[in-house]
Parts: C-alpha cells; structure tokens; sequence
C-alpha cells in the first residue's frame, strides 16, 4: 500500500488477446514484440520479447530517458553527444549525475507502461511467453502468415468520436475547467432540503 492512498480490491485484469509478431533475425536477442488487449478496451504496444542471460523474459514498453541542453533547453537522450536542436556540445559525464535505480545502474529507459503489482507481472509475463510459444510453434508450420499489428490502427467506423469531443469540459476563458458530474452522480453536495 501506498503512503496515505487507501487500498482498494481490484479483480485480476483479463487479457484479452496477445499478438506475437516474431523477430526475423535469429541471431538477435529481440525475439518477438508484441501488443496485449486488456478487457478488450485497452491496448498496449511495443511489449518486446528478449533473450536475457537467464531465459526469455518480457521487457514493457519505454522510452529514452533525457535531459535537457544547458545551452537551449532542447531535451536530448542522456547518451547523446551533441544536442538534437542545436548542435552544442553536451557533457560526457551527465549520465552519472542521474540518480541510480534500486540495483544501482543508471537507467536510460523508462517504461511508459507496466504492471505495479507482482501477481499481474507474473500474470503477463506467464501469458505473453505462452504466446510466444505458441506463435513459435505457428511458424514452423506450412502456410504461415505472420501476425499483424496493422488492424489496431484502425477505429470503429469513425476515425473520431464527435460524441466523445463534445462531452470534453472546456476551460472557462482565463480560468479553471469546468467540474464535470461524474458517470455516477454529481460532485455537487445534496441541498439540505433534499
């Protein structure tokens, strides 16, 4: 439990589908990536399958992690040499003013999704590599067609939900936005006469 949040029983998230698109090279430690549909409502991508030191295990979407250029402020990747924006040199000692992790390596990749709890870890890891296997096992076959990821791209019939954007509260000119009732009541308080 988190300091000062309460806790609050949650059911197990059902995964609903995972997409397993091999990796061709088989020299490389990358061996598949994959998308996972939760509840069939939620996506994520860019899951990756890799060949560690000790077995396959499944590294979460991420991205590189940056700072920022002391000349114009343009974010670069902590291993950069020279700024993306405008080409100033970029101190070589910069990654080790970055506070380490628990296992005192300094990260350069912070993942933008990923279980917080060990049981769902558990749970995606064990059902991702089920999946992977499986798709291995596919691809041996005759006639094999590798999976495809395009199809996330695609919405239901219309690219944007005009119901969606008209709901979205609009900030008064100047000011805070909106409070917006929520899907189970209003925030406002009960009157005493009710």
């Amino acid at each position: 439990m988190r300091e000062g949040k309460p806790t609050v029983p949650h059911a197990p998230i059902d995964f609903t589908e995972i997409r397993v698109k091999l990796v061709s090279d088989e020299r490389s430690r990358l061996k598949a990536y994959c998308c996972v549909t939760l509840a069939d409502q939620f996506v994520v991508r860019d899951l990756k399958v890799v060949d560690g030191a000790r077995g396959l295990f499944v590294a979460m979407p991420s991205r590189k992690v940056s700072d920022h250029c002391p000349r114009c402020r343009h974010k670069n990747h902590l291993r950069a040499r020279f700024c993306n924006h405008c080409g100033g040199a970029l101190d070589a000692d910069r990654v080790a003013h970055v506070l380490p992790g628990a296992d005192g390596r300094v990260r350069l990749h912070a993942d933008l999704a990923h279980p917080i709890n060990r049981p769902c870890r558990v749970r995606l890891h064990d059902a991702v590599l089920a999946a992977y296997a499986l798709e291995v096992e596919k691809s041996q076959q005759d006639g094999y067609k590798p999976t495809s990821f395009d199809d996330f791209d695609l919405l239901d019939d219309d690219p944007l939900d005009e119901e969606y954007v008209r709901e979205i509260p609009r900030p008064a000119s100047g000011g805070a936005p909106p409070s917006r009732p929520s899907e189970r009541g209003s925030h406002e308080p009960e009157s005493a006469s009710s």
